[in-house]
């Protein structure tokens, strides 16, 4: 049983994108502030109203966001 989601951060443009590995989630936001709370919310409304049993997720799943970061031109 999953308890942890797993959701891959990159931005583009002005924006940063999460979106999920497991989970058919995609977000953004112009802050990760925003956008760990767009996370939250984007789950919350995935999930609503599934059993997540069948799913193979955990009652209080965590999630985890992994971000990209470019090198630049150092």
């Amino acid at each position: 049983m999953r308890n942890i989601l797993h959701f891959n951060i990159y931005q583009s443009g002005t924006h940063y994108v999460a979106e999920g590995s497991v989970l058919p989630v995609v977000t953004q936001g112009r802050t990760l502030d925003e956008l760990a709370k767009n996370i939250r919310e984007a789950v919350e409304l995935h999930l609503e109203d599934e059993d997540l049993s069948e799913l193979d997720i955990a009652p209080r799943p965590s999630i985890l966001a992994n971000m990209e970061l470019s090198l630049g031109n150092a």
